[in-house]
């Protein structure tokens, strides 16, 4: 039964890992996965199981391999209280509609010895708030969850220059917490946000604005919570809602967990940077995939190719350009050819080149070589099928590494003609 049942989840399973092909078997422990696969086992009613998920391209990381694990731990704990017979269509929907929220709760709580309760309660109400308009503005608002002992936070959280405001008495996380607009419109999770301990127990508000996230991209990528979280203690993250009604958890030192559209995904740079890896440089990663994360986040289509092959090549690839012959874009592709990644990102300016039309690409030496730029699909050794986007994704990834970006928000890699990788 724990087979059939785990069809239900088949599905979820295979966007969050990004597109892996997943399957439970009956069978004795094996070595654990490396690179593309996974292993892992559990036991249930003193019977072992073998989880497997291949995702040949694009290996595991650590955060994917232990959200898999307290899955299965949660699957596992659910199964038995649905052991009895004519129940299995009450666990598949229990599965569905729980088991990673479920997850994401056991996999911030950190001491398996404690309940994860507090945490699911808070992932709830968040839930519930990512539906909310207020005068036809969606509402956010935003958690740090600390780790640490309140007069050490304090201290630390006043050192990097923001303010803090006590709360007294503290406030505890209820059911009616968000029954007063100021909790979402006064608290927006970018500028300021709440501060609590792991009991939900809302201790005081910390605001950013002052000091934080000046440039676009470093506030859509919560620059000012990922250095918050080093102060918080081991363990800790940041929740918040954003402007897209999505919940964002954050969690040191670069992690996110994104609730889209109903599901939650891994957002793990580690998966870009192996993906990357030999093309550009470990700055330059970082600044292209999070840049590639803003874009996803403010639903901005965009097509990136790290072009392995000289410049001769590459202009026997281009059937045009989006500026066509004009003057002034060609004046204003002057400007900035030429630069790396790292200069456009600190500038401000790959936000705004990426989310122009057309393909953007840069050299292996982190570069930028053409924006706007249109393939000849005829070069390609297969039949393109898709899109526009994804016909030019497909067809440029047999010159190098690309990276796309869907208007709708979904990140994909491709490389070899093959989509390799799915975000979102």
């Amino acid at each position: 039964m724990p087979i059939a049942v785990f069809d239900a989840i088949k599905g979820n399973l295979h966007t969050l890992l990004g597109g892996a092909e997943v399957s439970l078997s009956q069978q004795e422990a094996v070595e654990r996965g490396g690179g593309g696969t996974l292993h892992e086992t559990m036991t249930v009613e003193d019977i072992p199981y073998l989880f497997t998920a291949c995702r040949g391209a694009v290996p595991f990381t650590r955060t994917e391999e232990v959200f898999c694990r307290e899955l299965l731990a949660a699957f596992a704990a659910m199964f038995t209280g649905f052991r009895q017979e004519g129940y299995a269509a009450h666990f598949r929907t229990a599965l569905l509609a729980s088991i990673t929220d479920i997850t994401v709760a056991r996999f911030l709580r950190g001491d398996h010895r404690k309940a994860f309760w507090s945490i699911q309660q808070l992932v709830q109400l968040l839930k519930n708030l990512s539906y909310q308009r207020y005068e036809g503005k969606p509402a956010t608002t935003g958690f740090l969850i600390h780790r640490t002992k309140l007069p050490e936070l304090r201290k630390r959280v006043r050192s990097h220059k923001y303010t803090w405001d006590d709360l007294t008495p503290h406030q505890a996380i209820t059911a009616d917490f968000f029954a007063n607009p100021l909790t979402y419109r006064f608290i927006d999770g970018v500028n300021s946000v709440f501060v609590a301990n792991i009991q939900m127990q809302v201790a005081g508000i910390i605001r950013t604005s002052a000091t934080a996230e000046r440039e676009e991209v470093d506030r859509l990528t919560h620059r000012g919570a990922f250095t918050l979280l080093q102060s918080a203690g081991s363990g800790a993250f940041a929740i918040k809602v954003n402007e897209a009604s999505e919940i964002e958890v954050i969690i040191s030192p670069d992690k996110l967990l994104v609730r889209r559209r109903g599901q939650w995904g891994i957002f793990d740079p580690d998966i870009f940077r192996t993906f990357l890896a030999g093309n550009l440089g470990t700055e330059e990663i970082n600044d292209l995939v999070w840049t590639v994360y803003a874009l996803s986040k403010t639903r901005h289509g965009t097509v990136v190719l790290i072009h392995e092959r000289g410049s001769r090549e590459l202009a026997a690839l281009k059937r045009g350009s989006v500026g066509g012959d004009d003057p002034l874009s060609a004046l204003l592709f002057g400007k900035v050819k030429g630069k790396t990644i790292g200069q456009l990102k600190q500038s401000g300016e790959l936000i705004r080149l990426l989310s122009s039309d057309g393909m953007t690409v840069f050299s292996t030496r982190g570069k930028l070589q053409e924006t706007g730029f249109i393939i000849d699909t005829s070069h390609t050794r297969e039949v393109v099928a898709g899109g526009g986007r994804t016909a030019a994704a497909s067809a440029a990834s047999y010159f190098g590494r690309v990276i796309k970006v869907s208007e709708d928000g979904p990140i994909e890699l491709y490389h070899g003609g093959k989509l390799v990788y799915r975000f979102g």
